[in-house]
């Protein structure tokens, strides 16, 4: 008597002829509708009903795939779904973070210009404008000093003497 080790593999040939091709293509078909089961799990359905093996002797159908074989396919399918909006969810805060440095660079090459061009157009012993950064806007204070008022520059002396 032949002797099986306690899993065999057999292949299945499936020839470029048009009868193969419909066939292999309803197993695909079939095998997608029914993500439970396997290739192998249908073929050995197939072997029971040629084999004309009466119902009672078959294996159940729970028996054919482990409910952990099924278990481990569901939580692969869902650390996908996981992973697909998690790497979603990451790409969205990418984008949002590249606009954000770019906006920030534009801001840093307009304050550039402005630092460049006021530091050629004033005196030597004139300090640089300052500049100060809110909300993503740029303000800068009037580089023209204002105007004091005499009275006020009249009683500083007194105020520098005493």
């Amino acid at each position: 008597m032949f002797q099986w080790s306690k899993k065999v593999v057999k292949s299945v040939t499936f020839n470029p002829e048009i009868a193969d091709e419909s066939l292999l293509a309803q197993v695909e078909s079939y095998l997608e509708a029914q993500p439970e089961k396997t290739f192998s799990d249908l073929c050995k359905q197939a072997l029971w009903q040629a084999l004309c093996v009466p119902e009672s002797v078959r294996p159940s159908p729970n028996t054919a795939t482990s409910p952990t074989e099924h278990q481990i396919s569901e939580l692969q399918r869902q650390i996908a779904d996981l992973e697909e909006r998690f790497f979603a969810k990451e790409s969205n805060r990418l984008q949002t973070m590249e606009s954000q440095i770019l906006q920030l660079t534009q801001q840093v090459a307009q304050l550039a210009i402005m630092v460049s061009q006021g530091s050629s157009t004033q005196n030597s012993t004139s300090p640089l404008p300052t500049v100060e950064v809110v909300n993503n806007t740029v303000s800068t204070p009037d580089p023209a000093p204002q105007e004091v008022d005499p009275v006020i520059s009249r009683l500083s002396q007194f105020l520098d003497d005493f």
